[in-house]
């Protein structure tokens, strides 16, 4: 009931929806009810002698079908004058009623059914909004765990599945009950002891639906992971089409998809037999109850106790009051369906971010005196990767961090922005740990080039202007230019408008990563970070980035992180990192004087 009531809280203004339905769905079920209500006239004006169902005196008030039949009989005959009336005269009225309040019963079911959809879409809306919300405020850490694939699947099949609790909430609440309701008042007015006799079979079809649903939700749980999983083989084999294809393992990615596409169909399979079943079965036991009532309700109409045409009447209605009830349960199966995709989009939803703003949090505006490591320590689960790391870096420097892979240089970069928070120590700027400013002010302060460029399926345009949204065209243009990107661009087919593919696939390597350098250019960051800018590059394309690079690196304090030594001799500091700690620090010329690691790695390049 709880996550029941959570995943409702995402249907507020509920008011807005629930007193516009309940009404429209009481209006509908009074006239539709009333359609069944007409029958006893009609049967008596059919099997009976015109002068035996003339009413020519209003009849007393009462709650009752009996009054109902009578008032319409009277009507008829005080409208058209006593004399007059006929068997077709009645007749036709009649019909004339049962059209007029189907139409009317009928208007007001498709405003009721108009405003379930509109509270089903507001409500998944509210939803997905909240969830990517969630998503995107996460720490990078958290997607490095997670499959992507079942990400997707929260955001995508999950969420469509908790409509199936949404549009049965209002069903359950209102229209089914009111019906169900209206139907047993006129039932209970035709005859209180047929009534009483027909209750027995309700609890027996409710408990064995109830049976059949009991592990729908249990079901649609292993479902969903299983659909994760299925989306997680195929984006992984999207995203890495080229490895695919020259290793030859297609046939091997495909058996995968196979056996996670099996394994969610045959739970897709259990799912289905469970639901289908519930209809037939309240159908057939509803069909039971009827024929069982016949035996029993004969015997009172051969006693006299109800009129022929009210039994009739009453085994007509009767045989409704199965439809709402298997709609009932119904609802019923599929909410439960909709609570286990509800859980899995809340669990996502109630993810914390590790690293988040303080409340006292402050914004740097501006970067003024130096940058400092102190007694930094950090650990990707339980692998120890930083121990003890103490630098300073102060404003206008160029510090290049080396050594071999794995040593920690890139996560000493994550921590900078904050994608990752130390385990103990501290980083500082400007004397304030970084943890005390804002993250939106930090990440503005502090700009990032990598290797892996990150490229989005839009224009050359859009991609720079990410760097800065509020940035004009001519400052778009001018970023480029210094980026040494404005000439590939102006000979594209359409300039800065040409969209660049998926991850900026139909751009070279170079070209992205000058593309990269445009957008930092445009951020202005006082302190930049790159990140093996040019280490995948070709020659040709690693001169033409290095000369934007250092465009950028003018007048700024900078992080550069290479394993090409070459690039890094002139940097004012080089900070040697190997196994996640510091074993040299110093120019280019000192570090060679000391003839250790670093001269070590210096005469590998050569050779």
């Amino acid at each position: 009931m709880k996550l029941y009531l959570r995943i409702l809280q995402y249907s507020r203004p509920v008011l807005q929806f629930t007193v516009p339905y309940a009404i429209s769905v009481f209006i509908y079920s009074i006239f539709y009810s009333f359609v069944y209500v007409m029958l006893i006239p009609i049967l008596n004006v059919l099997f009976k002698p015109t002068s035996d169902v003339a009413i020519t005196v209003q009849p007393e008030f009462s709650l009752s079908i009996g009054y109902v039949q009578q008032f319409i009989q009277y009507k008829i005959f005080d409208l058209f004058g006593a004399d007059s009336v006929n068997t077709q005269t009645i007749m036709v009225a009649l019909s004339i009623m049962i059209v007029s309040s189907m139409f009317i019963s009928n208007v007001f079911h498709y405003i009721a059914k108009k405003i379930t959809e509109n509270f089903r879409i507001h409500t998944l809306q509210n939803i997905r909004n909240a969830l990517f919300t969630n998503v995107m405020n996460l720490n990078v850490k958290y997607f490095t765990n997670e499959r992507k694939g079942d990400i997707l699947s929260k955001l995508t099949s999950d969420i469509t599945v908790v409509q199936y609790t949404i549009s049965s909430t209002l069903q359950v609440v209102f229209k089914e009950p009111i019906l169900i309701i209206a139907y047993f008042g006129i039932l209970i007015s035709i005859s209180v002891k047929l009534t009483l006799f027909t209750i027995v079979f309700l609890p027996i079809t409710a408990g064995v639906i109830g049976f059949l649903v009991k592990k729908l939700r249990h079901y649609a749980l292993d479902s969903q992971g299983a659909l994760g999983n299925m989306l997680t083989t195929a984006e992984e084999a999207f995203s890495a089409m080229k490895v695919v294809k020259s290793y030859n393992i297609t046939s091997y990615i495909v058996d995968a998809f196979y056996n996670e596409n099996k394994r969610y169909s045959n739970i897709q399979r259990k799912m289905a037999s469970r639901q289908q079943a519930a209809s037939p079965v309240s159908e057939f036991l509803g069909v039971s109850a009827i024929a069982i009532i016949l035996i029993y309700g004969g015997g009172l109409v051969m006693n006299n106790e109800i009129e022929a045409s009210e039994f009739i009447t009453y085994i007509a209605i009767f045989s409704q009051i199965s439809r709402p009830v298997r709609a009932l349960t119904d609802a019923f199966s599929t909410i439960h369906q909709g609570l286990a995709a509800g859980e899995r989009v809340l669990e996502l939803i109630d993810t914390k971010p590790e690293v988040y703003d303080t409340e006292n949090s402050v914004n740097i505006s501006e970067f003024k005196d130096k940058i400092e490591f102190k007694n930094v320590n950090f650990a990707y689960g339980e692998k120890n990767v930083l121990s003890d790391i103490n630098i300073t870096i102060n404003k206008g420097e160029i510090v290049a961090l080396v050594g071999g892979s794995g040593g920690g240089k890139s996560t000493l970069a994550d921590l900078m922005s904050r994608f990752y928070d130390v385990n103990s120590g501290s980083i500082s700027i400007d004397g304030v740990d970084i943890r005390d400013y804002s993250l939106t002010s930090l990440r503005h302060c502090v700009g990032t080039v990598s290797q892996d460029v990150v490229m989005f399926n839009d224009s050359i345009y859009q991609n720079i202007l990410l760097g800065k949204l509020s940035a004009t065209k001519e400052d778009v243009i001018k970023a480029a230019k210094i980026a040494n990107a404005f000439e590939f661009i102006s000979e594209t087919e359409n300039g800065f408008e040409t969209n660049i593919g998926d991850r900026g696939a139909k751009l070279s390597g170079g070209q992205r990563q000058r593309l990269s350098i445009a957008r930092a250019v445009l951020k202005n960051p006082d302190i930049l970070i790159l990140d093996e800018a040019t280490s995948a590059l070709d020659t040709e394309s690693e001169k033409l980035v290095q000369d934007a690079l250092n465009s950028l690196l003018k007048g700024r304090t900078s992080i550069v992180i290479a394993h090409r030594l070459s690039t890094i001799q002139n940097a004012d500091k080089i900070i040697v990192v190997d196994h996640g700690k510091v074993v040299e620090q110093g120019t280019h010329e000192q570090l060679i004087t000391l003839n250790g690691y670093y001269k070590r790695l210096i005469n590998m390049q050569k050779i």
